[in-house]
């Protein structure tokens, strides 16, 4: 049966040059099989230094790219960009205002910022081919409480009304907290340290800031300087969502799919696992709760590798796409790992009635197998194939992790064979791309 649908999901775009004049024939590939898809995404992982202005709001990984970098993607074949990230507002609310301006100027198909909190959380619709797509983005941090877009508010002081507190514009925030499990000696320990410099709750209301952790009413739990510690039998880390917060987000899901929209779900987060590669818990019931509100696919970004692909409910969900673009300043070099600069472009096909018929992955190495080999980061500018050989061991490695996730895969000769209990027939292959990309060196 052939696709009359497909959409195009790439890792995040970290993207400082114009690459427009980019003459690379691997290169030249993947963007063509990017502009051959009716949606074609990708995260924007920067903002845009407009007529807005700004200025820096942190000092290390701060990102900034000019307007250019747009023209760029549109000329990869970028139609759709999540804007929600941890970057979106290293320029603060002017970048926000400038990155809306700038991405609507280019008609892009876009969601996940927006000028306050009502319209950042808003789904991106758009007609795309024959396809009426929406696009619901969020970020879940951490990050400082600034970064997210606020509405404005009436300001009451001593049962009076004295004022209006404006809009913030900002990012659209999926709440979530963190808690650390530790055992009672390490419970006890951190116990002890608070009462050695006397905290209190005069001195953590010094220090509080908006999003510190809620009033604890058990003696099993500390807030320690900003964190909650719970006494448990073992040491864990857990990530807990906000059920308000969840519930917004999946009304925006159920409101576009129930107006017949082609939903894609994006999520982008940074609270990771020691091991990049692994999914978090929370991650994945997040993500199958979108499904279930409607999302027709659903893609996320932050840690910067490749992670699995699970199929729920015949809906595509891929946790961890790493990077498409990963731009880098000269002497930046901390991101040895090949990990991070090998990912995939996947292009899945759909029905009329947005059944998933087959999924394509071409598997991509940015800047070449060649720079792997060399600590020059900032020369690594754009994605090309990855060669046969390499194209076998990366999709041999999804295949193992997905398995966690009962998507079964079958690896020969660079073609997988993807199925499932509830998705038999689902063809995964890599592209022939890989094929080509291996005659060429």
């Amino acid at each position: 049966m052939r696709s009359s649908f497909t959409l195009a999901l790439t890792g995040q775009s970290l993207i400082y040059h114009d690459l427009r004049k980019v003459s690379d024939e691997g290169f030249a590939a993947i963007k063509e099989l990017i502009q051959k898809a009716d949606v074609s995404f990708t995260n924007l992982e920067t903002t845009i230094l407009g007529r807005h202005g700004g200025f820096p709001t942190k000092g290390y990984y701060f990102q900034c790219s000019s307007a250019v970098v747009l023209d760029s993607l549109k000329d990869i074949g970028f139609n759709t960009l999540a804007l929600s990230n941890n970057h979106a507002f290293d320029l603060g609310s002017a970048g926000v205002l400038s990155t809306l301006e700038e991405v609507e100027e280019r008609a892009f198909l876009h969601a996940g910022i927006g000028v306050d909190a009502s319209d950042a959380s808003k789904a991106g619709i758009k007609q795309l081919g024959k396809r009426k797509v929406a696009l619901i983005a969020m970020d879940a941090g951490p990050g400082p409480a600034i970064n997210y877009a606020d509405n404005a508010a009436t300001q009451i002081w001593a049962n009076n009304v004295v004022g209006t507190r404006p809009a913030r514009p900002g990012v659209n925030k999926l709440d979530v907290s963190r808690v650390f499990e530790v055992d009672d000696e390490k419970f006890t320990n951190l116990r002890s340290i608070q009462e050695t410099f006397l905290s209190n709750a005069m001195e953590r209301g010094n220090y509080a800031q908006p999003d510190d952790p809620r009033e604890l009413t058990s003696s099993d739990e500390i807030d320690f300087y900003g964190t909650i510690f719970r006494r448990s039998p073992k040491n864990c880390r857990r990530i807990a969502i906000d059920e308000k917060s969840l519930q917004r987000q999946l009304a925006t899901i159920r409101k576009a799919a129930s107006d017949g929209a082609f939903v894609v779900a994006y999520l982008h987060n940074h609270h990771w696992e020691p091991d990049w590669s692994e999914v978090p818990e929370w991650v994945q019931s997040f993500a199958r709760s979108c499904v279930d509100a409607g999302a027709n696919a659903f893609a996320s970004h932050g840690a910067p590798v490749l992670q699995a692909i699970e199929i729920y409910r015949g809906v595509p969900i891929f946790y961890g796409l790493g990077n498409f673009l990963f731009h880098l300043p000269k002497g930046e070099d901390e991101w040895s790992s090949p990990d991070v600069w090998k990912s995939i472009v996947a292009t899945c096909g759909f029905d009329w009635d947005n059944n998933l018929l087959s999924i394509d992955l071409t598997p991509i190495v940015i800047g070449g197998e060649d720079e792997l080999s060399n600590n020059n980061f900032h020369k690594r500018l754009v994605p090309v194939p990855a060669s046969k050989g390499l194209a076998y061991s990366m999709l041999e490695d999804l295949c193992r992790r997905s398995q966690k996730y009962g998507t079964a895969m079958m690896l020969e000769d660079a073609r997988v064979i993807l199925g499932n209990g509830n998705l038999r027939s689902v063809r995964v292959m890599a592209s022939t791309l890989a094929r080509r990309g291996a005659a060429s060196r």
